[in-house]
């Protein structure tokens, strides 16, 4: 296996954090990945470096999944795909389309990797899609002494339910296997400027009105600046938030207003492959805007609104530190340790400017607010949740 010592800092994919270990092995068959774990007493797996917090940090070894990043079987009989933990939902998205296949959900960046974002439960969007670990029928991990595990739904049932958001606890992931279904298109369609009213008065709704749906807000009292409608090609003609006040976008647009939209999958209604729709990014481009941090709470599904009003009441403290809040909304799932296990949810997620000290110092505050809710943080991002607190959100949690 490649394996450099750190001579200068490697950093997550946002720049905020430096990891501390001494070492990085970069192995590039599953026979170098065993003997790097085996040989490492302390160990942490790197996949796309994507989370904002030290959930993948170590003080020991760090292995990175980059090289082990192929589709290794797609399965037309039984509907699965099966890839390395390197994968990348980019790369694979395009596969699978090749093949006439696609995935239920994709996250807003197809640069995140397939097992980093099982691992903690990274989302995507729909009331009736379940976040991307709930496609996860098989896995296959490396223990610490180096041994191969493999779990399937079919034969392990709660056991993988518990190892599918395991935040790189139990083991290396090696290879995961995904359900999979035919391939559809999807049109995009943006509105701006949704009167806020009609967002209270229509919120279920609007949530419901195409495959996927995101609000965009800078938390004004009078509007949501944008609403994002993912809509399959073959159901039924989107919710026209026109008759609610919003306007039709007359050309492309980026979450952050003033951003360029040219990094974002394509808008005004124009068809398209799933996964050239459902990310909000493209896989060439910079995603979002590069510099910045990044918190999410998922509320339990019936209280979305209580929540909202809640957080608002700190509108004043948080525009000042924001870039954009997204609101989506994610089906339950039974997976031990996702924020969604057997429960709907609201992802209130914020896109913060690089100013850590302010938004360190602004978290306890919308974490009091969302307390009463029993909202759950997001594993890969910024909180300030007591340790205890999370425990006890989370029934399964050993």
């Amino acid at each position: 296996a490649e394996s450099k010592p750190m001579t200068e800092s490697l950093r997550n994919w946002a720049g905020n954090l430096a990891y501390r270990a001494a070492q990085v092995h970069r192995p590039a068959t599953l026979d170098e990945l065993r003997q790097v774990v085996a040989a490492s007493p302390r160990l942490r797996a790197l996949g796309s470096r994507h989370s904002f917090n030290d959930v993948a940090d170590t003080g020991g070894t760090l292995v990175s999944m980059e090289r082990l990043n192929r589709v290794l079987a797609i399965d037309p009989e039984r509907r699965t795909v099966t890839v390395e933990g390197g994968a990348r939902y980019g790369e694979l998205g395009r596969e699978l389309q090749r093949a006439g296949f696609a995935l239920h959900n994709l996250a807003s960046l197809p640069h995140i990797s397939v097992a980093g974002a099982c691992a903690t439960a990274t989302h995507g969007s729909g009331e009736g899609n379940k976040c991307l670990a709930g496609a996860v029928v098989g896995l296959e991990l490396v223990m610490a002494e180096g041994d191969l595990v493999a779990l399937t739904r079919e034969r392990d049932g709660d056991e993988l339910a518990g190892a599918v958001v395991s935040l790189g606890a139990l083991g290396v992931v090696a290879r995961m296997t995904l359900a999979i279904e035919p391939t559809f298109e999807v049109r995009q369609l943006v509105y701006e400027r949704l009167p806020a009213a009609q967002l209270e008065s229509h919120f279920d709704a609007i949530m419901g009105a195409a495959y996927s749906v995101s609000f965009f807000s800078d938390w004004n009292e009078r509007e949501v600046s944008e609403v994002w409608l993912k809509q399959r090609a073959d159901a039924p003609a989107a919710l026209d938030l026109a008759a609610l006040g919003a306007t039709p976008s007359p050309t492309h647009r980026h979450p952050i207003i003033g951003l360029s939209p040219e990094n974002c999958t394509p808008q005004m209604g124009e068809s398209g492959p799933w996964h050239e729709r459902l990310p909000h990014f493209q896989l060439e481009f910079t995603p979002s805007a590069g510099a910045e941090l990044q918190t999410e709470y998922l509320v339990p599904r019936q209280h979305a609104l209580a929540a909202l009003r809640a957080v608002g009441e700190l509108r004043d403290q948080i525009a000042p530190l924001l870039l954009v809040t997204e609101l989506r909304s994610i089906a339950a799932d039974d997976l031990w340790l996702s924020p969604f296990y057997q429960q709907p949810c609201l992802g209130m997620h914020f896109t913060w400017q690089p100013e850590w000290p302010g938004v360190r110092a602004l978290l306890p505050q919308i974490e009091e607010r969302l307390a009463p809710f029993g909202a759950r943080p997001h594993w890969g991002k910024l909180f300030t949740m007591a340790p205890e607190r999370v425990r006890a959100l989370y029934p399964r949690l050993l």
